[in-house]
């Protein structure tokens, strides 16, 4: 057998990092059994540790012995047996059937039927269930009548190793896969300078709150009712604001699956307790539906005073002229309708490629190349011009060596705790210097991860010919309405954009094709682009009708 080099031990290098960092970090937040498995894992022998973290970062909890093979570790068993003593390991956990099943071959488990040939004949998903009927109760791996004779072990320490990789990430949708993809240089992350309090949970009674939000949204998407999912969130409440408005989406997504059950007074009233965005709109709407069209207006019209945002003006607006009519209300004249230029296409039909590269095709001319962009062009200016305020090491923004964005991204406070440095951003755009900060930011930090450069959509030639063409105005236009709500603007923008090089000028177009409408993101980009005369134009498809 080759002798292992440190190499061959990354992962364990990896983890080590994640115990060292939230140690020195964290110390106030960890527990006693935490802190112990730290410092007793440090003084453990390399291979088992190496066995452990191997085990750690696989899928389950229940592991043969037998079916594993790490050349760097060796013998399984000698690697083991400190984990075993350490109480890290365990060799005889009650199985459920379902566990057992999972383990084992399927010619392995027909062999624990009366008739294993008759077994043979049913998908291993049957075989389970009847094993549940057959032996209904857990038993530990050896007690199961008919299983290989082979060593089974049982990781015991998931959820502390789960709550060190919160402390470090300060999510769980970030896997250990971080390092390898870094180290591979598959993904690459901005280095922000980050100080010993850069942290992401400030008490331990915050990682709590994490963790049973994330089990009750685990729980519903497994299945769960909306009902049983209450009853696990109980009174929860939380003082952090972040988690919080974990909590206010989940409400959110709970009353949207009672709409869908049709459950409208039980959706209405979780609605009604929820401030995630979009919860108003939807009591609007659940109040008219139901008849009770006196207080959906009265509700309408005070969220006109004050919307949460863009769309839901848009939505309230139609409200109230329906309730308005269905009230017999005076209502005020609408004013009049932005027009956006249309032109109407009939092209041959082509299934090799989408109606957008379709019509790009068409319009394409030598001296008028036309990009299929959506929303990659406009975000990706922005994210090379801002890029310093979109990284600025602000307090809560980043915490560990693997943020593609800043931690508050989508808070409401995100623009506003970096107005002055967004401001000096977008004061370049005065100037001609706006056109080298984003040429050297698309130069200097090339696959970078960025929440808003998608790097693989913008080559040279359309960096070049966009900031040749797009005048700096209406760049200053779209890069403010970006920072009014990041979240929703950045999606929505239109399909093309052509250039005219020689005549430094543009427009953009958004492809419809047959049976397609405008999006309501759609239309408030259209009516944004014609409110600052930006050329925008709707260019409506259909296919040529065979002879």
């Amino acid at each position: 057998m080759p002798i292992p080099n440190a190499a061959d031990f990354y992962y364990l290098s990896n983890f080590q990092t994640v115990l060292d960092w939230v140690v020195a970090r964290y110390p106030d937040l960890l527990n006693k059994q935490e802190l112990g498995f730290a410092h007793t894992f440090a003084a453990t022998p390399k291979i088992s540790r190496a066995l452990l973290v191997r085990l750690i970062m696989r899928k389950g909890q229940h592991f043969r012995l037998g079916k594993l093979q790490y050349d760097e570790i060796g013998d399984m068993e000698t690697a083991a047996t400190p984990l075993l003593i350490n109480g890290w390991l365990r060799d005889d956990l009650p199985l459920q059937p379902g566990e057992l099943a999972t383990l084992l071959l399927k010619n392995e488990l027909c062999a624990l039927f009366p008739n294993p040939a008759a077994a043979r004949h049913q998908s291993k998903a049957l075989l389970t269930t009847a094993l549940g009927a057959l032996h209904p109760a857990q038993l530990p791996y050896h007690s199961w009548p008919g299983v290989p004779d082979e060593p089974i072990v049982s990781l015991t320490i998931s959820d502390i190793c789960e709550r060190f990789r919160l402390l470090f990430f300060g999510n769980l949708a970030q896997s250990w896969s971080e390092f390898v993809l870094a180290d591979l240089g598959i993904y690459r992350y901005e280095q922000v300078a980050l100080s010993a309090e850069s942290r992401a949970f400030g008490r331990r009674q915050d990682m709590d709150d994490y963790l049973r939000l994330r089990h009750c949204r685990d729980a519903f998407n497994d299945g769960a009712s909306v009902g049983e999912t209450l009853a696990l969130l109980g009174d929860f409440h939380s003082d952090n604001t972040w988690i919080e408005q974990r909590h206010q989406r989940l409400l959110f997504q709970l009353a949207q699956q009672l709409e869908r059950e049709q459950q409208q007074t039980l959706a209405l009233a979780l609605y009604q307790r929820c401030t995630h965005t979009g919860a108003r709109q939807r009591c609007i709407r659940l109040l008219e539906k139901s008849g009770q069209a006196q207080d959906a207006y009265q509700l309408a019209t005070h969220a006109l005073l004050v919307p949460e945002n863009e769309a839901e003006r848009q939505l309230v607006e139609r409200a109230v002229t329906r309730l308005a009519r269905k009230l017999k209300l005076a209502k005020a004249a609408p004013g009049a309708p932005i027009q956006t230029p249309e032109q109407h296409l009939v092209l041959p039909l082509q299934p090799d490629m989408g109606v957008e590269q379709a019509v790009a095709r068409h319009l394409e001319q030598g001296a008028a190349p036309v990009y299929y962009v959506e929303n990659t062009l406009i975000s990706s200016l922005f994210g090379l011009l801002c890029w310093e305020a979109i990284f600025a090491p602000l307090p809560g923004a980043f915490f560990h060596p693997f943020h593609s964005a800043p931690a508050d991204l989508h808070s409401a406070d995100f623009y506003p705790r970096r107005r002055a440095l967004f401001d000096r951003c977008l004061a370049q755009l005065d100037s001609q210097q706006y056109q080298q900060t984003i040429r050297h930011h698309f130069q200097q930090k090339q696959g970078i991860q960025s929440p808003f450069v998608f790097w693989t959509a913008v080559d040279p030639a359309l960096l070049e010919t966009a900031l040749q063409c797009i005048p700096a105005a209406h760049l200053k236009h779209w890069f403010q309405r970006l920072l009014r709500d990041i979240k929703a603007n950045r999606a929505g923008m239109p399909d093309l954009i052509q250039f005219w090089p020689d005549e430094g000028r543009y427009r953009m177009i958004e492809v419809k094709g047959p049976g397609d409408r405008l999006q309501d993101n759609q239309r408030r980009w259209l009516a944004f682009c014609a409110e600052h005369q930006m050329p925008i134009e709707v260019c409506y498809v259909q296919w040529q009708q065979s002879a």
